[in-house]
């Protein structure tokens, strides 16, 4: 049996947000959408505003997830040219 995942486009996505936020409960949307609960309950989550930067911008979950591990890997890549400006000074 193969997984044929059903992908959604980021339109339909947004959509079903907004009409959650409108006040369609996931049990609702899931019956006339089709996504299980969990998807959309995911959709939501990953869209929810969580802090305001200082500019003013909104910055969702998901958003915030991926600074997060950008912000790993850029202190990663400073820790190794840290290092290796060490090794060249001791030449």
């Amino acid at each position: 049996m193969t997984n044929t995942a059903i992908r959604y486009t980021p339109e339909f996505k947004q959509t079903l947000i907004d009409l959650h936020e409108k006040g369609h409960s996931f049990k609702e949307l899931h019956e006339e959408y089709g996504p299980s609960l969990d998807t959309i309950r995911k959709w939501v989550q990953a869209a929810t505003v969580i802090a305001i930067d200082h500019q003013g911008t909104a910055v969702t979950n998901e958003q915030f997830k991926q600074l997060q591990k950008e912000n790993r890997r850029l202190r990663e890549e400073l820790d190794i040219l840290k290092r290796a400006a060490v090794l060249l000074a001791k030449r």
